[in-house]
């Protein structure tokens, strides 16, 4: 721990450029993802939903004339060194440490050479190219840190998570994070000009776990892709029968990340439970659950196949690989219900996601969830993880047949409010608020 943050504490000796691009709006963006590619599939590995959110963000700036260079770890020796996400925006691969095999614990050793990557490929540009760097999660705020003062621009900041949170809430048997997490979120909260939180809720974890400056801190919700999640035309059975699903099915879907912080389980355990109360409905229910192996969950990726197997619960429960978003909008389609008993969520990108496409959501009462989801209206909060809170919930839509429907459509037209066009404005607004803070403070230093 001491050793990369002192290596980069030395590396910020010099201070800054003394240049600002005065008042002039932002055109073009750096924006740092350390450790996941906004080109990796959701689902997978350490990706999620804060790659959806760099792609959609970052078109809907690009669409606003923000050109955005997004900055990212190689994963493979044969990747480009450059390549074009879409109109103005680019995903340029950054050589630090092997391309395979390291996890994300093992990041922080290589932020130097990260830096040193983003460094080189500013120095081939002419002077002031990048009027502002947009860090994701903690890893990339630490060389977005360093950048930002070097260059003399603005830093936003995106937690997406933040450790003091998910250590408040950790699911038994998970690892809490690091200190060494702790002790970088905490620099890059009085560092950054601008942070951006994705509800209030998150804006007052800012505050009160990290002491952020509450006039510093922007609240940004994230948005859906409404032109690729929305209700299908042939509705839930067409949905049903592309992906080969009975049609007269209880369908509680599960899709994410498999990983304790999500808590699959809690479904699994639901279902047992449903089952054990009810024997008949095994011959109509299908529990779906899409993704893959994440975070502390690689250390045991079969563990929720043999938990279905120990609750007997295994036939009912298909376990699917991560999908692309068009598939996953027709998983979502597909489903009774989403359920997300999530332990932590700063907002549950996915909720909405299912919501766009018509689909009611249980989920955790914990974190943005309880912002994405209407209680009642388009679907059911929980408090807790007790699987009986779950199965009760679920038991709603076995003795209500149209419940569903009816959930569904205000879940479709509660998603509408939150497209990433309003986001993209929003924060083109930090932006320029980030500017400003950025100019008062330079102003305040020479005086």
């Amino acid at each position: 721990m001491t050793t990369y943050t002192s290596r980069l504490s030395a590396l910020r000796v010099g201070g800054a450029h003394k240049r600002w691009t005065g008042g002039r709006r932002v055109r073009r963006v750096a924006m740092l993802s350390v450790h996941t590619s906004p080109l990796h599939q959701p689902g997978t590995g350490d990706a999620g939903g804060m790659n959806v959110y760099m792609v959609e963000l970052a078109r809907r700036l690009a669409e606003r004339d923000i050109e955005v260079e997004i900055f990212t770890r190689a994963t493979a020796g044969a990747l480009p060194c450059k390549v074009e996400l879409a109109p103005g925006v680019s995903v340029r691969h950054v050589s630090a440490g092997p391309y395979e095999g390291l996890a994300k614990e093992d990041l922080p050793a290589q932020l130097c050479a990260f830096t040193h990557g983003v460094m080189q490929a500013w120095a081939g540009h002419r002077p002031g190219y990048y009027d502002l760097v947009h860090s994701h999660y903690w890893l990339s705020g630490q060389v977005g840190w360093l950048a930002a003062q070097r260059w003399g621009v603005p830093l936003v900041h995106a937690m997406h998570t933040m450790a003091k949170v998910k250590n408040a809430a950790l699911a038994e048997g998970d690892c809490p994070e690091p200190s060494a997490r702790v002790i970088g979120e905490s620099q890059i909260v009085s560092a950054a000009d601008r942070l951006i939180a994705n509800t209030v809720e998150e804006a007052g974890e800012l505050i009160r776990h990290y002491g952020a400056a509450p006039g510093k801190v922007s609240v940004v919700h994230p948005g859906v892709n409404l032109d690729r999640f929305r209700p299908d035309r042939g509705g839930r059975a067409a949905a049903r029968a592309r992906l080969s699903l009975p049609q007269d099915a209880l369908i509680p879907l599960f899709a994410g990340r498999i990983q304790p912080l999500k808590a699959p389980d809690v479904l699994i355990r639901a279902v047992a439970v449903l089952l054990d109360e009810d024997p008949s409905l095994r011959e109509r229910i299908v529990v779906p659950v899409v993704g893959g192996p994440s975070g502390s969950g690689l250390a045991k990726p079969e563990a929720l196949h043999k938990l279905a197997a120990q609750l007997g619960v295994a036939d009912v429960v298909r376990f699917q690989p991560p999908v692309d978003q068009d598939r996953l909008a027709d998983w979502y389609r597909a489903a009774t219900v989403l359920v997300m008993p999530s332990h932590s969520e700063s907002f549950g990108l996915v909720a909405i996601e299912a919501q766009a496409c018509g689909t009611p959501v249980i989920a955790a009462a914990v974190g943005g969830l309880p912002v994405a989801v209407r209680d009642g209206h388009t679907g059911f909060l929980v408090s807790g993880h007790d699987p009986r809170d779950y199965a009760a919930t679920l038991r709603r839509f076995v003795d209500q047949p149209r419940l569903g429907e009816t959930l569904g459509a205000a879940a479709a037209k509660h998603a509408r409010d939150f497209g990433w066009g309003t986001a993209a404005a929003d924060t083109a607004k930090a932006y320029a608020e980030a500017g400003s803070a950025h100019r008062r403070h330079l102003r305040s230093a020479h005086a």
